[in-house]
């Protein structure tokens, strides 16, 4: 099979990933093999082929919103068939019987495998995957729009959950790439008033379009005090600011697996009202499937950039410059 592979991480700049030809895997116990139709492109990707993550598991195959069909499953699999259209997501594994996989929290598990990071992802034409990992798509939404979903949208409804915003309230985005353009029509459909803070002309056009009440650069204070608000650019220095543009008990969540070192913060100016800063590990299964019914529901319209797979370089360097509008998907 074709696929595009991490054998060191580098700069994107210096196009790392390199297409080779591997042999399809085969579906162990309780795994299906999924022919890969699309995968999304992830900042997470990014960072792993960057190195900014540790421990990458290298050589990699990186991509971790991949869509495809099942072709093959393995033994003791009773929850998908061949031919279903799935899904393949960030967290691929857990071990089931620690405290946080046995209290709702999987996300927590020390145990915990990652797609396109510990295992090998969607960026090439077959992956396997963990039959209860493994999300059946709604119909609705064809291969291209499904592919954000699996970790911008499932990651951003985990951040909009954390972040406490109640339907009606006052919600502040910053950064507006892939999740944030997937968060903003779930709050607009809660009937949330949304403020967003983005660097990028097109990125704040974006917003625009899909109804923030309020666009500003990154440290603009929004004219009005915010409910909750997420920080999906991996910004440190936007703490500070979002704090303080929180109403008194308000929450920023942190949406990003990396960000830039955060500077110190004032008591009384930042914190101090019971303004709380959280941040966002990951996901469970229950917040994927709950992302894809709600997102099936509204319906959400992921706004989505294609690019060959042999061009997966280019569209991580598209990313990293921020040159799109919405999710980049590689078709395969």
């Amino acid at each position: 099979m074709k696929a595009m592979v991490l054998d060191h991480t580098d700069d994107v700049s210096t196009s790392p990933l390199r297409l080779h030809d591997r042999p399809i895997p085969v579906p162990h116990a309780g795994q299906v093999l999924v022919k890969i139709r699309v995968c999304g492109v992830c900042r997470t990707d990014l960072h792993v082929v960057e190195g900014e993550l540790p421990n990458v598991a290298l050589p990699l195959i990186p991509g971790h919103q991949a869509v495809g069909t099942v072709v093959e499953v393995g033994a003791k699999v009773s929850e998908v068939k061949k031919g279903d259209r799935v899904g393949i997501a960030w967290l691929q594994g857990t071990c089931g019987r620690c405290e946080f996989c046995t209290s709702g929290r999987e996300n927590l598990c020390l145990q915990a495998s990652f797609t396109g990071y510990q295992v090998d992802g969607g960026y090439a034409e077959y992956a396997v995957v963990p039959a209860r990992f493994a999300y059946p798509i709604p119909s609705i939404f064809s291969d291209e729009e499904a592919a954000p979903l699996l970790c911008a949208g499932i990651i951003g409804y985990r951040a909009l959950r954390l972040s406490g915003i109640k339907p009606g309230q006052r919600l502040g985005l910053y950064g507006f790439g892939a999740s944030a353009h997937i968060a903003i029509q779930i709050a607009r459909h809660w009937g949330c008033r949304v403020y967003v803070s983005s660097l990028k002309p097109e990125h704040q056009e974006l917003a625009r379009q899909l109804g923030a009440v309020w666009i500003g650069r990154a440290m603009e204070m929004p004219p009005d005090k915010l409910h909750g608000s997420i920080i999906f650019a991996p910004a440190g220095e936007l703490v500070p600011p979002a704090l303080r543009a929180l109403d008194r008990g308000g929450t920023v969540a942190l949406a990003g697996i990396h960000m830039s070192a955060i500077p110190s913060l004032d008591y009384d100016r930042d914190v101090f009202g019971e303004r709380v800063i959280r941040s966002v590990t990951a996901n469970t299964r229950q917040d994927g499937v709950d992302l894809l019914r709600e997102a099936a529901a509204i319906p959400i319209t992921p706004h989505t950039v294609r690019f060959p797979l042999e061009e997966a370089n280019r569209a991580l360097q598209e990313l990293k410059a921020g040159t799109f509008q919405g999710a980049a998907v590689l078709t395969i």
